[in-house]
């Protein structure tokens, strides 16, 4: 493996931790939530939920342990907000995975148009 290569597969594991947090229904809805709102309450963010507001902060304290929201305290409330470099960083992760499909593709079809 190339060192280009291999500093590529070094940059998509420690995206893992990105995914592992996204991966979760309810974290990925508090996360639609906080890109369609802003930056919102633990109390704002609990509302409609289904899930008591202690579940909401735990979801919350994983995707900041991801890196993905970070807090500041305001009054007695945490207002939540997204962490745009690491989602911006999951994205291109994500195409670098696209482009390599892509690539693996184009051999497979090359070698089944050879075959023939």
């Amino acid at each position: 493996m190339s060192l280009n290569r291999n500093a590529a597969a070094g940059k998509l594991i420690e995206t893992a931790p990105i995914f592992a947090a996204l991966g979760d229904a309810r974290r990925l809805q508090l996360v639609s939530r906080l890109c369609a709102d802003g930056p919102l309450s633990t109390t704002r963010l609990s509302e409609g939920v289904g899930v008591t507001r202690q579940a909401v902060t735990k979801h919350l304290r994983a995707l900041a342990d991801a890196g993905l929201v970070r807090d500041n305290r305001r009054g007695r409330e945490r207002i939540w907000e997204l962490e745009p470099r690491r989602l911006e960083r999951a994205r291109r992760s994500l195409e670098q995975i696209a482009e390599q499909w892509d690539v693996a593709i184009g051999r497979l079809k090359a070698f089944v148009e050879d075959e023939l």
